[in-house]
């Protein structure tokens, strides 16, 4: 995508056009990803063995906090990018890429190094006990000790590619790797191939990570002369400003990420008090959960070029335009996919496992959780719009209150309250208080942005 194409879509493209442009290959991306994470519960899941299919939930959580530094240095990074973008400041934009790229590549080294060293007491704190502990171990050898740096740098290579427009790129990308995971599962995990269990799910992933991560290399060689994502080493010299513009917005993306962890791992304790088949139950519920939770957040994610660069650039009126425009299709898939959950959750937990007990667990759990879908979608589009603007305090703010102030809480007083089923409500609870505030919040950020532009338009 050369300069003129980029310009072309984000000042004079209509926005409907715009936004299916950039949230439409990021969702595919995003189901796909989710497809991925379903194949590795499905095919441990075909095992009929909840140990197996317990250590893949249980640890979930650190897989989770790669999106620490994912966010750290995707969103902080691509965030930069398209303002600078908008601004046409094209010196910072390669400079941010180069700051964003090494970053993501020695944090990935340092995370592999931090878990390895200190394995066992992590395993405790994942809940893992002596039933599960071995199984989870074997998984986690793979996804982190060997593969958390290529896990990393895949998704922020994908998010400075995608800062530029070329969304469509960043989801070969990303669709790339997912697509010889599900290759490779069931011939590592099934007995009828190498008979690895969880163990082979986690090498599929590792190797379905560096996969990826060689289609974005290729594609910075191959278009080295129409992109402005930059690797080189020379690069590597920010400035001040760059430090603040990335960090500004990656560092409350970043710490919204370790709560989520934080909160998993609260949940994924209490569920795993009540025995592995409601573990089990409850890591069915959540990965077919976060289906419509990837979508959501392929809306908000798609967008954020789109707000930042207009955001940057001054056109208001546009980026009003797209976020309305996006959170109406949102919302309204949203409610949908809720109903159909609601309805269908016994059908839906049945495919992974047929075990009765939990097929029943699988059933509460997510009527509980589906809950929150269409309050969830308001939520990340106002991040999203927090983060594309580079105002990563209200975005922190957000964070906090999800789950330090409300979800956390939520899941020792509704475990209190009603055991184990109560566990599933929390994050509906959290939500619905979130979407309030995230509507009054967008609605001052508009105002006061027009009030900037008429000052600007009198003067």
């Amino acid at each position: 995508m050369d300069n003129e194409q980029k310009i072309q879509l984000f000042e004079r493209t209509p926005i409907p056009k715009a936004v299916m442009t950039m949230s439409i290959p990021t969702i595919i991306s995003s189901l796909v990803m989710v497809i991925y994470n379903l194949a590795d519960t499905y095919f441990v899941g075909m095992l009929n063995n909840p140990i197996e299919n317990a250590a893949v939930t249980l640890a979930a959580p650190v897989l989770l906090a790669f999106n620490a530094v994912n966010n750290l240095f995707g969103v902080g990074t691509s965030s930069m990018m398209s303002r600078s973008l908008g601004q046409k400041d094209y010196d910072t934009v390669r400079r941010s890429s180069a700051f964003g790229f090494y970053c993501a590549l020695i944090s990935g080294v340092l995370f592999s190094l931090g878990y390895t060293a200190f394995r066992q007491p992590l395993l405790q704190v994942l809940g893992a006990d002596p039933e599960t502990v071995t199984a989870t171990a074997d998984y986690l050898k793979w996804t982190v000790s060997c593969g958390a740096a290529p896990a990393i740098m895949n998704v922020v290579l994908a998010y400075m590619v995608r800062s530029e427009g070329a969304s469509l790129h960043a989801s070969i990308g990303t669709m790339s790797g997912c697509v010889l995971n599900m290759i490779l599962d069931p011939f590592f995990i099934m007995p009828w191939g190498l008979g690895m269990g969880a163990s082979g799910a986690g090498l599929a992933t590792f190797l379905s990570n560096c996969a990826a991560c060689m289609y974005f290399f290729v594609l910075l060689y191959v278009k080295r002369k129409h992109t402005y994502v930059c690797i080189r080493p020379s690069m590597f010299c920010p400035s001040r400003a760059i430090v603040m513009g990335v960090c500004g917005v990656g560092i409350p993306a970043s710490i919204q990420n370790l709560l989520n962890v934080t909160g998993m791992t609260v949940l994924n304790n209490f569920t795993s008090s009540f025995g592995s088949d409601a573990v089990a139950a409850m890591g069915i519920s959540q990965k077919v959960n976060m289906v419509p939770l990837q979508i959501a957040l392929g809306f908000s994610q798609g967008i954020m070029p789109l707000i930042s660069y207009n955001y940057a650039g001054g056109n208001v009126k546009r980026m009003k335009k797209t976020f309305f425009f996006t959170a109406r299709l949102a919302l309204s898939f949203m409610l949908l996919v809720a109903a159909g959950y609601f309805l269908g959750a016994g059908t839906l937990t049945r495919l992974f496992m047929k075990r009765e007990t939990i097929v029943a667990y699988g059933t509460y759990f997510l009527r509980g959780m589906c809950l929150s879908l269409p309050f969830l979608c308001m939520d990340f589009l106002a991040v999203g719009v927090f983060q594309a603007c580079g105002l990563g305090k209200k975005a922190l703010v957000f964070a906090l209150l999800r789950k330090i102030v409300l979800e956390i809480p939520a899941l020792y007083l509704l475990n209190a309250l009603w055991p184990l089923y109560g566990l599933a409500y929390a994050q509906a609870t959290a939500e619905v208080v979130l979407a309030v505030a995230a509507v009054v919040v967008l609605y001052r950020l508009f105002r006061s942005l027009e009030g900037g532009r008429k000052q600007e338009s009198l003067s």
